[in-house]
Formats: structure tokens, sequence, C-alpha cells
């Protein structure tokens, strides 16, 4: 499969070299109908490419390299419960957490669905509970206030779903997300909450979790100094899967739910990790979330490659990166509440596959996954866009857009689309210095003027964009756009034939900071220390003295 899969990237780099000289303007010039060969849709949702340096020779070839990879093997093995995390020897089935009831899916010969689905029922009674007021406070009060204690996974999906769906929520409720083990965290959040009002949910699978566990002990102490010791099991639920320590905590271990090792922290979302949001929105709109997500899984597993927009999404974010040398991806939502939905997507996307080994643990022979970031249009207009338009390096981006909006404010949504419209014409288009010489001269400049201005209003263009556009960003539609970039990820790391699924990168750092807790604390020597972290150590210590 390698020989195979890195003859067609040679063929690639080739195709590459004998194209690279062609602009995008010359490709919409040769091509009328360039978007709708270079487009496809799911439903009200679509992907649009055609502004990216794509030929049909180019989607073919493309194509040509998902079959040399198997990326149609490896995802039937994904759904059909094959441990295809290989390093943990794990299945990988977030997919399950959104199947519908009669689903079978199996895992070392048991169907999980009754297991997904009773832990999914019990998470949606418990969430109406709260939100009807049946489940109150220790002081007979409902609760006004969810807090989330988590990280990684089990903050980053919560807190941007919170944000994109608050529409949805239930007034009178307001949803806190701390993860940071900084005590600023957890100290500006709980500042100015009613412990009576306060319901507070700790996400930790062992229920060991340094950052989360800190941050909760921080969250008990401040509920027990005003409500005394029994206050803590009708303030506290669980996400966890560790029943003794739970109930060590406090806690009540019916007000415990729980997910799987086969579930990973970056695709949590789906299962019980999304209470928090879950009591905000409700578990009809929860279930909205999760039926949209299931509609891109059957998308994803039965469509042809060349219509199939995850397939599409991997195989131009691997011609990106691969065969143009482009190592960062932008994402630019022209939505405002998808303002968390970059920072979601880092971990999603850098975490999966910022790999340097393959499956079978050899040195990877190509580029692995890009520097992901982004931030909500028209705010980077002014702010990266003047590196995105001029700058040395191509940042090949996505623009999302939703055609109807919540709230109706004048033309403002109006200006909103006609920016992100305009800047994917800009980013393709450009500007030579010619026209931009033209523009100056209109403007009744001298050619002195124009002669020293013009290059410095010469736009390159041919920076290549992708636009997904939308009805509205509802439930079901916050569920199909995640999942997308899930199968997105998965299929370019099947083609770069790394595990997507595991995260060792992140445990060194943790292993190191247990070490240095005693040192910075003053309770060890700095004996084997560096040179550098010896000397940090020491100057920190000294301005803590002052």
């Amino acid at each position: 499969m390698t020989a195979a899969r890195d003859a067609v990237f040679a063929r690639l780099a080739e195709h590459r070299n004998a194209t690279e000289g062609v602009s995008l303007r010359e490709l919409f010039a040769a091509d009328p109908k360039r978007f709708e060969t270079f487009s496809a849709a799911q439903d009200d949702l679509l992907y649009d490419f055609s502004k990216t340096h794509l030929t049909a020779e180019t989607l073919n070839l493309l194509v040509e390299l998902a079959k040399a990879a198997d990326v149609e093997g490896q995802r039937d093995a994904m759904f059909s419960g094959e441990k295809i995390n290989t390093t943990e020897n794990r299945a990988v089935l977030h997919t399950a957490l959104r199947a519908p009831e009669g689903s079978r899916i199996l895992v070392d010969g048991e169907d999980v669905m009754p297991l997904v689905l009773a832990e999914r029922a019990k998470a949606a009674a418990f969430a109406e509970a709260v939100r009807s007021g049946e489940l109150r406070g220790a002081t007979g009060e409902t609760f006004t206030d969810i807090v989330n204690i988590g990280i990684g996974g089990s903050d980053l999906g919560p807190a941007m779903a919170a944000i994109a769906l608050s529409p949805y929520a239930q007034d009178g409720l307001t949803g806190h997300f701390v993860s940071n083990v900084d005590g600023a965290h957890i100290s500006d959040t709980l500042k100015g909450l009613d412990p009576a009002r306060t319901l507070i949910l700790v996400a930790s699978k062992t229920f060991t979790t340094l950052e989360t566990m800190s941050n909760a002990k921080a969250a008990r102490a401040w509920l027990v100094e005003k409500l005394g010791e029994d206050a803590v099991a009708k303030h506290f639920a669980a996400i966890s899967t560790n029943a003794e320590a739970v109930a060590a905590f406090g806690m009540d271990t019916e007000r415990m739910f729980q997910f799987w090792d086969w579930v990973g922290g970056r695709y949590s979302l789906w299962s019980v990790i999304g209470l928090s949001f879950e009591i905000l929105i409700g578990a009809k709109n929860f279930q909205a979330f999760l039926d949209g997500a299931h509609e891109i899984d059957a998308h994803f597993r039965l469509t042809p490659l060349k219509e199939n927009i995850p397939v599409l999404m991997g195989l131009v974010g691997v011609w990106h990166r691969n065969i143009c040398g482009w190592p960062s991806h932008a994402v630019l939502p022209y939505d405002q509440r998808l303002a968390r939905f970059a920072a979601y997507l880092q971990q999603l996307d850098m975490e999966s596959n910022g790999k340097s080994v393959t499956r079978e643990g050899a040195p990877v022979t190509t580029k692995t996954g890009p520097v992901v970031w982004g931030e909500p249009g028209t705010n980077g207009q002014h702010a990266f866009y003047q590196l995105l338009h001029q700058g040395t390096d191509v940042v090949p981006a996505d623009i999302l857009m939703a055609a109807v909006p919540h709230e109706s404010v004048g033309d403002q949504h109006a200006m909103l689309l006609a920016n992100a419209l305009a800047q994917g014409e800009a980013f393709m288009r450009g500007r030579t210095t010619a026209e931009a010489a033209e523009v100056l001269r209109k403007a009744g400049k001298s050619e002195a003027e124009i002669a020293a201005l013009s290059p410095h209003k010469t736009f390159p263009g041919s920076r290549p964009t992708a636009a997904i556009a939308y009805r509205t960003l509802d439930p079901r539609t916050l569920g199909r756009l995640i999942a997308l970039y899930e199968h997105k990820v998965f299929v370019q790391g099947v083609i770069w034939g790394i595990n997507s699924f595991d995260q060792w990168g992140v445990e060194l750092g943790k292993e190191l900071a247990s070490r240095l807790i005693p040192v910075v604390k003053g309770e060890a020597p700095t004996d084997g220390l560096d040179g550098s972290t010896k000397g940090l150590v020491e100057h920190l210590a000294a301005l803590r003295a002052d």
C-alpha cells in the first residue's frame, strides 16, 4: 500500500510542477462552470472548493491516492468497531455515540449500543430535570448556573458548542467552563455566582486529571464554605468511570455519567461530555445535534469519493500540505457564534495528525498535520488578513457562512456575507500592479505617486480558499460541521499512514510537570535540572520571596 501511495504522490508532484504557473483567475476563465464541477452538497450544506488549484486531473489523482491508501477500507474498519487505534489497542467509535436506536455496533463481539442508549437516556433525563426545576440544590432553589470543569476535549467541545448554540439555551440558565490550572480561571468563574444555585460538572474519565481535579477541589471548597459538606452531593455531578474516587469526593454515584475507552477525548462531545450544553439547550436539541452528525456519518460511508464532502476536504488538505508545501490552514467562520470553532478544530486536527511516525512506528516520509488556526470574520480582516493577502507564505483557508441568521439587525447580515464573499474573491483574484495603478490613476494620483504606491497595492492572488455554506447554525448543522472535520482528519491520517487516535505527545510535559511541582514549591532541590530550567526556578523563587 505504501509503495502504491508513494507512486501517486510522485505523480501528483509532477502534475503540480506542470501546472504551478496557472493562476486561479486563469482556471475560472477557462471553465465558466468550474463552481459546479468543484463543489459538493449534503442537503443545504455546500462545500465549494473551486477556488483551489485543483483541476479534473488533480482530483482524479487525489481520488487515486485515497484508494491507494485504502481510505475506504480503513473507514469501514472504523465504523465496524475494529481496533484501528493500534498503539492503545482500542476501537474508534465516536460514531456510535450519535448512532440511532436500532443500530448494532460490535466491539469484541459485544453490541455497545445498549450501553450508549442507556447513558444517553440517563443524561437526557438529568438535563431535563435540571431545566424543569425538578432537580434542585441543597437549599431547594433551582439551578441558574452550570459550571463544567474539564480540560482538552472535556472543555473545548462543550464550551465551543454552548456558544455556537446559545440561541437555543433556556432563559435563566448560564454555562461556565473552567479548564486552566491557573487559579485565575476557577476564581474568576466562581466570583459572583450563588453557590445555592450552581451545579458543577466534573469531567475526568479517571478522576485523576491534574488540572481538572485541582479546579474541582477548589470549587468544592468554595461550595462547602458557603453551604456545608452535605451540599456536595446535591451540587456536583461527575462524568467519569472511577466510582470509588467520585464517592470519595462526596458525590452521589447516581449522578455519575460514563463513556468508554473507545471514545477519544477530542471525539467525546457526542457522549455525556456534552452534558453541560445539553442542560443548556435541552435533550431535544441535543438529539438534533447527534442526528446531524449521524447524517454526515452516513454520507461519509455511502457517498462515492468524488462527491464525498469529508473525503474532498481531506484530499484538498493533502494537496495543499504535501504537494504545494503550505504548512498552515486557517478556519474563518463568518458566523460569530463559531468564535471557538477554530480552537476546537486545533485540538481535533493537531492532536490527531501531529505525528511523525507511521502506524508501524517508522518515520513518516511525508509532511503530516498542518498548523490550524483562525478567528471569526470580520474581526480577522482587521488583524491577520494582511498576511493572508500579501504575506510571503500562502495560507489556505476555509470560509464558513450561514445564509439565514438568528438575528436580523438592519443590513448587518448582508454586510457579513458580502465580506465573506469578497474575501474569497480577493484571495482568488488578487490585484495586478497594472490594476493597482489604474485604481490610483482614477483616484487622481500623479504618475510619480502611482509608481511609488502601486507595488504596495498589488495583491498576488491565487490564494486558495474553500467555502462551506449552510442555511442556519442550528443544532443539526453544528453536528454536521463537526463531523465533517472529524472525517476529514481521519482521511488525512489514513493517507499519511499515521494513527490519528492516540496522543502520546502530551505525555512528556505532564510527566515533567509532576516532577517539577515539589521543586517549584521549594520542597525538592534543583539538582539534575538543565541550566535554563534551574535558572528559571531560582529566579521565580526569588521573585516570590520578594
